[in-house]
């Protein structure tokens, strides 16, 4: 684009930086929707708010946005897929209910999570998503090694991928979402929770990433998450020696933000994320799409570029009726009512 060919032309190593830069904010804006320039400096004048407005509005009309906002949709029996209600609207848990394995992620679980994250991903009334166990005392054991042991080794790295690919797809849900770990947690089930933007646990639950006893590596994103989660060094220790941690030492090392003592229905964790789902709520919606987007892909980025990339993010909110709703709301001393436009 006409901002990474100016950078191009800077002299040196300086303009090879900025065109790489120039790269990288152009393809989160990109993320944002069709239409959407970049602010400032690093391109030319802007669309008008008619193309900014573009940018975050979500697709409409999948198969979550037809079916309406019953308490609980059904699906396939592995997967319960519920949209709360009333004071807890906006708000979708996807229980795990694989009791006869432990919760671990077979073929068919894996289905039902991409159907499911497919649907979710493209609903704007879906404000915060909860994933847990509707198991008691296990959250997800990893891959279903039973149904692992029968495949093919041609098999197997394509099946592997396919849970990298779902677990990522999580991971780029364009809402908050929470793992309510109330149980065990290991292998694959902690990639999972790793995909999430926040984990609470119980202390009685166990996690880790156990692959290398089984002389295997984590291979649904492990490797990238446990670092980035709670630095390189003790991610490598934990990974090294397949260390399972409990959740007082999980809270300890950052792997968690919440650890709570569990109660007499096992699920203080899930509990603990509905609170914090409800306090996402009163947010404007536009605003949590574009924070999450800013601070995902700021992560990746140095300083200077992702200073950019939040620029680009703020300017998707400035033309919206939510920004204008919350100033006028400021002004009333009341609360303000957002439509995520």
């Amino acid at each position: 684009m006409a901002a990474a060919a100016a950078a191009a032309a800077a002299p040196g190593a300086l303009g090879t930086l900025q065109a790489g830069r120039a790269r990288l904010v152009a393809a989160c804006c990109a993320r944002l929707g069709p239409g959407w320039r970049l602010p400032g400096p690093w391109t030319g004048p802007r669309g008008g708010p008619a193309t900014w407005a573009r940018g975050w509005t979500p697709a409409i009309g999948g198969p979550a946005s037809r079916r309406g906002f019953g308490s609980e949709v059904k699906t396939e029996d592995e997967l319960r897929v519920r949209y709360l209600e009333e004071e807890n609207r906006g708000i979708v848990v996807l229980g795990i209910n694989r009791a006869s394995a432990k919760n671990s992620l077979s073929k068919n679980l894996i289905k039902m999570l991409s159907k499911a994250v497919d649907a979710l991903k493209s609903d704007k009334k879906v404000r915060t998503i909860i994933v847990r166990s509707e198991v008691p005392g296990i959250f997800c054991a990893g891959a279903d090694l039973k149904e692992r042991v029968k495949m093919n080794p041609s098999e197997v790295g394509p099946f592997v991928s396919k849970i990298r690919a779902v677990i990522n797809e999580i991971a780029n849900l364009p809402v908050p979402t929470i793992a309510a770990i109330d149980g065990l947690a290991l292998g694959g089930g902690l990639e999972l929770a790793l995909a999430c933007d926040i984990r609470v646990a119980a202390s009685s639950a166990k996690m880790g990433l156990v692959e290398t006893k089984l002389a295997i590596i984590p291979g649904g994103g492990g490797t990238q998450r446990l670092p980035r989660a709670i630095g390189m060094s003790l991610a490598k220790e934990l990974i090294f020696s397949a260390r399972v941690l409990d959740g007082q030492e999980a809270k300890a090392v950052g792997l968690i933000s919440h650890v709570l003592e569990q109660n007499q229905e096992g699920d203080a964790a899930y509990r603990k994320a509905l609170d914090l789902a409800r306090e996402f709520l009163p947010q404007g919606p536009v605003a949590m799409r574009v924070a999450k987007l800013a601070i995902n892909q700021g992560m990746e980025v140095d300083l200077v570029t992702g200073l950019a990339i939040e620029e680009a993010c703020y300017a998707q909110t400035i033309p919206t009726k939510d920004r204008l709703e919350g100033l006028l709301a400021f002004k009333e001393k009341r609360t303000p009512r957002y439509k995520g436009e």
